[in-house]
């Protein structure tokens, strides 16, 4: 059979509720932040971050949890074939802080949950076979029913020539042999654990563990001596973790001291956040070990990314990219406290930042209404009669969208509340715009909040749109004003997670040539504002184009991309726009509002249009925009052929 994934692994399946205060007791916390967890789902998650095609086998509940699991597995890019829904039992939970650098209390919320009802029906044959490795946790040989899931796919593992693996994972209270509010707990002795580890242990080509994990697979607190033990029922290649002294690996007999097995490059860190750490160890571990490497790099992969994982908040969100990991192995710890180096953050940022579940955005065909002031100055305009009308909006989008990838919107929440809620969850692209319309120097909307805090309420998947009308030439003063509220928005973007649009507009301040939009650009990363998308007018030369796009690159190769805006221009110059900017492959596609609903907009308020028709003349709008981007674009591409 041909071998379409690297990884499986099979296991834990919850959702992590994170402390958002740093220093407290959970009974203090007042906020949390929601990760997806369990160790064979982060590890199928840092592992796809490396580069590795992997899947997760477990089950989930049929509920807001189950489908976040899912939907969060996809952005990760982690096969979700594997994970069944179950339908009478809750998805597993766990809440967890992060009291001190020693001092992690969590609680597991895991009575008769979904993934430990995971069973051998679970267990398909074809799918085991399609992967090339299995990696299997400790917690899912804690009970009969699961146990027995883990083993039918051992079998099948080593009937199908896959490598097996085991992280011990060991937690004495998933066990039960420590109470409910040891969470933290990561060793109870347990003649019992030990006797069940050791009747599995034959099954693997790699065990993982710490200290304490070879401790109670060995039945010894003794580390050579558990080792020893662990040898003598399994031929696995060992690979002891050891804290701030990294991690040891033992291919063959075990050696008299720790220090005598093979070791990979460590890393002065500072440790933040010791949860979950191991799983980002093991992830960078599974990325040599699947590739290829000796063990001296499979381990410096797995130091680094354990690193990382300490270094900031949450387990998966922490894990590294290839990309990150290779830069980090590079340039070194610059230091170490990693959360705060803000070169390795912003790589962070642009190589994990999720993809939408329905789309990678690579076609960007936005009809943007988030238009206030256009709408307040028409006649017969009130705010219930707008509202209604970005509702006839959002389902002229919707027409066109009909499902499928690469559609959006720019809607406010002034105006437009009621439609950019119900566009949630639609699959549609949805920006959001923060600035108060026409300002300059630029003003942000008041429920912002002079600190931009009310983003905290903000749907995760609204992207953070801001216009500024600047100019190369603007006097100091003004430059240094506009871009210190830009600064300050974007901040706050990234502190709540949330993507950034730039959309800048030179030619309303002054007039501009092939180096204008350029020379924006490169001020604005100057000042350390790095947009995920840019937002630019529609310039009329390949060279001011390229000029744009040289810029960008230069400061960030990794950048969603750019789209086109309108100036409520006819159809006719907006398809002349598109032939240029289409063929610029960083160039996704546009962002045009008025050219769609202009002239709908007037008759609907002056009372000359129905609802259904509004909604017809807007669909036909910007579906003809649509194939004309299209259009523009499949030509493009003919010609670099």
């Amino acid at each position: 059979m041909t071998k379409t994934l690297d990884v499986i692994t099979i296991g834990r399946a919850g959702v992590d509720l994170y402390g958002a205060q740093v220093g407290g007791r959970l009974e203090d916390m007042g906020s949390f932040e929601k990760y997806i967890g369990g160790s064979p789902t982060n590890i199928a998650c840092g592992s796809a971050r490396l580069g590795l095609k992997t899947a997760l086998i477990s089950r989930v509940g049929n509920e807001h949890m189950g489908r976040f699991i899912l939907e969060q597995l996809k952005r990760e890019g982690v096969s979700t074939e594997g994970v069944k829904t179950d339908p009478d039992r809750l998805t597993a939970l766990v809440i967890l802080g992060i009291r001190d650098d020693s001092q992690f209390p969590l609680i597991f919320y895991r009575e008769n949950c979904a993934d430990m009802a995971l069973c051998e029906d679970d267990i398909d044959e074809d799918f085991i076979a399609s992967a090339r490795a299995v990696v299997v946790t400790g917690t899912h040989l804690s009970n009969t029913r699961t146990e027995a899931a883990v083993l039918k796919a051992l079998t099948l593992a080593r009937k199908h020539g896959l490598r097996t693996a085991l992280d011990i994972d060991y937690r004495p209270n998933l066990w039960g042999v420590a109470g409910h509010g040891d969470g933290e707990s990561r060793f109870v002795e347990s003649v019992k654990v030990t006797a069940k580890l050791q009747t599995t242990l034959h099954l693997f080509d790699l065990i993982v563990g710490t200290e304490e994990e070879f401790h109670i697979a060995g039945g010894s607190t003794n580390t050579l001596e558990a080792l020893m033990a662990v040898r003598k029922v399994s031929a696995a290649t060992l690979v002891c973790k050891r804290g701030p002294l990294g991690a040891t690996a033992f291919e063959h007999a075990i050696p008299a001291s720790l220090d005598d097995g093979q070791s990979g490059q460590g890393f002065p860190i500072e440790v933040f956040n010791v949860l979950g750490a191991g799983d980002g160890f093991f992830s960078g571990l599974l990325r040599g070990w699947m590739t290829g490497e000796d063990w001296p790099t499979s381990l410096k992969f797995a130091n680094a990314c354990g690193a990382f994982a300490v270094s900031r908040h949450g387990c998966t969100p922490a894990y590294p990219s290839f990309e990150e990991l290779q830069f980090f192995l590079k340039r070194g710890v610059v230091r170490p406290d990693l959360r705060n180096d803000r070169e390795l953050e912003q790589l962070h940022w642009s190589t994990t930042r999720q993809r939408r579940v329905d789309g990678d955005w690579s076609t960007m065909r936005v009809f943007a209404f988030d238009h206030r002031v256009q709408l307040e100055q028409m006649p017969d305009y009130t705010l219930q009669k707008g509202a209604a009308f970005k509702e006839l909006c959002l389902q002229a989008a919707l027409r066109v969208q009909a499902g499928n990838q690469g559609y959006g919107i720019l809607c406010d929440n002034r105006i437009g509340r009621s439609a950019l809620h119900r566009a949630s969850g639609s699959g549609l692209w949805i920006g959001r715009p923060a600035e108060w319309p026409g300002s300059r120097p630029l003003t942000l909307e008041p429920e912002l909040g002079t600190d931009c805090g009310t983003l905290s309420e903000w749907a995760r998947e609204d992207v953070v749109k801001v216009l500024c009308f600047c100019h190369p030439d603007d006097d100091a003063a003004t430059r240094v004003e506009q871009e210190a509220t830009v600064k300050r928005l974007f901040e706050a973007a990234r502190r709540n997670r949330l993507e950034f649009l730039l959309e800048i507009i030179p030619s309303k301040v002054g007039v501009t040539d092939h180096n204008t939009v350029a020379t924006l650009i490169h001020q604005f990363y100057a000042a350390g504002i790095y947009p995920d998308w840019w937002k630019l007018e529609p310039m009329k030369t390949s060279a001011s184009w390229q000029n744009a796009i040289d810029a960008i690159e230069a400061h960030d190769r990794f950048t969603r991309g750019i789209v086109v805006l309108g100036l409520d221009a006819p159809e006719v110059e907006l398809s002349a726009s598109f032939e240029v900017a289409a063929r610029c492959g960083l160039v996704k596609g546009f962002a045009v509002g008025r050219t769609i609903f202009g002239d709908a907009a007037r008759r609907w308020f002056a009372g000359e249009m129905t609802d259904a028709d509004a909604v017809e003349e807007m669909a036909k709008r910007y579906q003809r925009l649509c194939h004309t981007w299209d259009a523009a674009r499949e030509k493009a591409q003919e010609k670099a052929a």
